[in-house]
């Protein structure tokens, strides 16, 4: 078993229902020593709810479970930002408004395109999606301020079931952003979320990983660079 999970949504997330303390409960439960809360900061024109999060009642939420639950559960502070590349002044800005331990940058759209929108794939061919995808991912690794590469290859999510995935097909676009990854010393997500899902995959690819591993680097159970949580 994975002995953390760094990407949980609350109800502070416009995605998500359950309370920070009941996901505390159920981590104890699981037997899990660490968590980090990562609510979604979206700030797109294609956004149905930007802005949704506030840190401050989140954060003060959080500092209030951490005296609740001391001696048997360690909580960072995260936030996953969508194309923080593209909104540099609104990352910082956020970034200001609470001691964050990390930051998770994620693509969700391309343009106005929505990765996890069926029409949108249903209409568009395989390499459609995966290069315009990829070529976005790679520019988001090289520019923003994050930590943490979510979900590498989420268009496979909901695209695998609507036109498959071989991630050899996109093997340059990917080596591209696994290369500044690393330059970077960025950790990846290893999202199991796919496997809830029709695709049934963990997300990067196992391909994906094993480029990752043999150019010498793996997933780092280690802290990010920011001040960690008093």
């Amino acid at each position: 078993m994975i002995p953390f999970d760094y990407h949980m949504h609350t109800r502070f997330s416009e995605d998500a229902d359950d309370t920070p303390e009941a996901m505390c409960h159920r981590a104890i439960e699981l037997g899990v020593p660490e968590i980090g809360f990562s609510e979604h900061w979206d700030v797109g024109p294609y956004e149905t709810k930007p802005r949704f999060f506030t840190p401050e009642p989140w954060y003060a939420e959080l500092e209030r479970l951490r005296g609740l639950f001391a001696s048997q559960l360690l909580i960072r502070a995260g936030i996953e930002i969508a194309e923080p590349h593209l909104y540099p002044q609104e990352t910082t800005e956020v970034l200001a408004r609470a001691p964050f331990d990390y930051v998770i940058g994620s693509v969700h759209f391309v343009g106005p395109n929505f990765m996890f929108n069926g029409k949108y794939l249903q209409t568009h061919s395989a390499d459609e999606v995966y290069n315009s995808y990829f070529a976005e991912m790679e520019q988001m690794v090289r520019t923003a301020e994050l930590d943490i590469v979510a979900h590498f290859d989420i268009p496979a999510r909901s695209g695998k079931p609507i036109f498959g995935y071989e991630p050899a097909r996109y093997e340059e676009k990917i080596r591209s952003a696994l290369k500044t990854i690393i330059e970077r010393n960025l950790a990846m997500d290893i999202n199991v979320s796919g496997l809830r899902k029709p695709s049934q995959i963990i997300m990067p690819d196992p391909l994906i990983l094993q480029m990752v591993c043999r150019n010498g680097r793996t997933a780092r159970n280690t802290w990010f660079g920011r001040p960690s949580p008093p």
